[in-house]
C-alpha cells in the first residue's frame, strides 16, 4: 500500500545549499539574505517594496496598526478562513464583522459585502482560497461606492479616503487574475511562507503594497521594519556597523523580523518557483481528467480569467455531510493517503462561539464545508500517486453512493 502525504515541503539540495551558505557568513538573524529575499518578493509581485516577516499573521496584524485601527472600529472579513484571519482583529481590539460566502463559493459574498460596510469600517480582507484570488475588481468598486460612508481617523486613513482593501494571499502567491498579480490587486497583501504553502521558508510570511499618492513607500517599509523589530531605530546589520552600536527606541513595539535562515529558504525556492508552479498545474489538470467522470464538485484553477497558484485541490461530495465526508476521509487514510478539509468555518470553533457567532448565519459557508475535501498536491506527487488517488476516490466515492 503507497503512503502519501498531505503537503509536505518541497525542499531539495539548492535550499540546503544556501542555509549552509548563510550558517557559514556568521550572519543568521535578519540582514543581507532577507533584504535579497524581499527584493525577490517585489519583483515577483511588482511592487516597489516588499516587508519579510516571521508570518502572514504578523503582516495582517501589523498592516491593521499601520492603519491605527482598534477600539470602534470595524474589519469585515469572511466566515470561511482559518483564524488567523480574524485573530488579528481581534488583538487590535476592533470588531470582527464576519461575513458568509457567496453561495456555492468558497469567496466572500460580494453582496453581503456591498451592504456591509459602514462608517466604521476601516479594512476589509478577503481571503484567496487555494491559490484561486479573489475578484479584486469587484471589491475596489464596493469600498469606491462606499467611499461617501468613510471616516478616517488619522493621516494614514485620510490618503485613502475609503475603506483599505488587505488581501489575505496566504495561499496564492504565484497567482494573477486579469493579468494583475497577487501581490498587486489589493491595496496591501500578506503572503505566507509557512512549511505547508506552495513556497516556504519554513515559518514567515510577507507583505506588500501598491504605492499610495501622498506617501512614502519608503516610509511604509521603515514602518514595518520598527515595528517587527521593538520599534528599534536599527535593525541588527545597521548596529553592526563599525561605531554605529547607538540606537533608539521609537516605540514599544513587536518581534515579527524573518531571520536570514528562514530567507535563504525562499531565495533558494523563489528561483526555481515557475517550474514549482508548472509542476502544481501538470498535477491538477491530472486530477481534473482522471475524476471528470465523476460526479464530484471540484474547483476551478486555470480560466480565462484567472490562473491560480495551485495550493489546494478541493473537491466537495454532493449531497452529502460531515459525517459521510468525514467516512470518505478516513477510507482515503486506510489506502494510505492523507486528506484533509479547508476549512472549518469560524462560527463552528469555540473561541467564535463565545463572541457571539453563530454557524446558523452562515449558511453558504456550511454548505461548502460539510463535504469538502483537500486531497493530497504537492511537487513531491508523481504521476502515479495522483492515479492511485483517483482510484481510490472513485472506489469510495462508488460505495459511499450505495
Amino acid at each position: 500500500m503507497k503512503r502519501i502525504a498531505f503537503s509536505p515541503p518541497d525542499i531539495g539540495q539548492d535550499e540546503i545549499d544556501e542555509v549552509v551558505e548563510t550558517l557559514k557568513s556568521g550572519w543568521i538573524t535578519t540582514g543581507p539574505k532577507t533584504k535579497l529575499f524581499e527584493n525577490e518578493i517585489a519583483r515577483c509581485c511588482n511592487t516597489q517594496k516588499a516587508a519579510a516577516l516571521s508570518s502572514a499573521t504578523a503582516g495582517m496584524e501589523l498592516t491593521l496598526r499601520l492603519f491605527g485601527v482598534g477600539a470602534g472600529d470595524e474589519v469585515i472579513t469572511t466566515a470561511y478562513t482559518y483564524t488567523a484571519t480574524a485573530s488579528v482583529i481581534a488583538h487590535v481590539g476592533a470588531k470582527i464583522v464576519l461575513l458568509d460566502t457567496g453561495r456555492e463559493s468558497f469567496q466572500i459574498d460580494y453582496d453581503a459585502l456591498a451592504a456591509a460596510i459602514t462608517d466604521k469600517t476601516k479594512i476589509i480582507i478577503p481571503v484567496d482560497i487555494a491559490g484561486v484570488m479573489c475578484d479584486y475588481d469587484k471589491i475596489h468598486e464596493i469600498v469606491e461606492d462606499k467611499r461617501h460612508l468613510f471616516k478616517a481617523g488619522n493621516e494614514m486613513q485620510a490618503a485613502f479616503g475609503r475603506t483599505v482593501i488587505l488581501a489575505d494571499a496566504a495561499h496564492s502567491f504565484g497567482a494573477e487574475r486579469n493579468g494583475v498579480k497577487s501581490g498587486e490587486a489589493a491595496d496591501f497583501t500578506v503572503f505566507s511562507f509557512h512549511a505547508v504553502k506552495n513556497l516556504t521558508t519554513a515559518e514567515g510570511g510577507a507583505v506588500t503594497w501598491k504605492s499610495i499618492k501622498g506617501l512614502s513607500d519608503d516610509e511604509i517599509y521603515r514602518y514595518f521594519m520598527l515595528a517587527s523589530l521593538h520599534g528599534q531605530s536599527k535593525d541588527a546589520l545597521e548596529k553592526n556597523l563599525a561605531g554605529a552600536w547607538e540606537y533608539d527606541i521609537v516605540d514599544p513595539l513587536y518581534k515579527f523580523n524573518m531571520t536570514d535562515v528562514l530567507a535563504s529558504i525562499g531565495l533558494a525556492q523563489i528561483k526555481r518557483y515557475q517550474g514549482i508552479l508548472a509542476r502544481r498545474k501538470e498535477l491538477i489538470e491530472r486530477y481534473d481528467e482522471m475524476l471528470s467522470e465523476l460526479d464530484l464538485y471540484r474547483l476551478k484553477h486555470y480560466t480565462e480569467e484567472y490562473a491560480s497558484s495551485g495550493h489546494l485541490y478541493m473537491i466537495r461530495l454532493p449531497g452529502f455531510g460531515e459525517k459521510e465526508r468525514n467516512r470518505f476521509i478516513t477510507g482515503l487514510a486506510k489506502k494510505g493517503i492523507a486528506a484533509n478539509v479547508h476549512f472549518k468555518p469560524l462560527p463552528m470553533h469555540t473561541a467564535y462561539k463565545k463572541m457571539g457567532f453563530d454557524i446558523k448565519n452562515y449558511p453558504n459557508a456550511y454548505a461548502m464545508y460539510k463535504n469538502e475535501v483537500s486531497l493530497p498536491l504537492h511537487t513531491g506527487l508523481a504521476d502515479e500517486d495522483v492515479d492511485y488517488i483517483c482510484d481510490a476516490v472513485k472506489e469510495l466515492w462508488k460505495n459511499i453512493k450505495t
